[in-house]
């Protein structure tokens, strides 16, 4: 059974920053695209980072471009979402996502699978 594990949510401050992870299992994703999305209460699901397991590229929304910073360990087999100066439009639910599509995909219908999510709150 192929899992996408996310963990690091939590309720923190303005300014502050967290980590998040998240790690597969059941299989590998080396030729896949790692992507994190977010949800917040009311609105829609919407893209936030992806990175390629295999190589360095990345991209970030532009609502968090020189805030939040993708990467992953393969030796670990991981993730992360590194987010740092959170504001309190940040607080959503965070998925982890991956997906076969060629380049860097951004939008839901690209991704096959998900993770539950991990909860984000950032209180002003």
């Amino acid at each position: 059974q192929v899992q996408l594990v996310e963990s690091g949510g939590g309720l923190v401050q303005a300014g502050d920053s967290l980590r998040l992870s998240c790690a597969p299992s059941g299989r590998t994703f080396s030729n896949y695209a790692m992507g994190w999305f977010r949800q917040a209460p009311g609105k829609e699901r919407e893209f936030v980072a992806a990175i390629y397991w295999s190589g360095g590229h990345a991209i970030i929304t532009d609502s968090a471009k020189g805030r939040f910073i993708i990467s992953r360990d393969n030796a670990k087999n991981t993730v992360y979402l590194q987010m740092n100066s959170l504001k309190p439009e940040d607080t959503a639910i965070y998925y982890c996502a991956a997906s076969d599509y060629s380049g860097l995909p951004t939008r839901r219908f690209e991704y096959a699978y998900w993770g539950q999510g991990t909860q984000v709150t950032v209180s002003s």
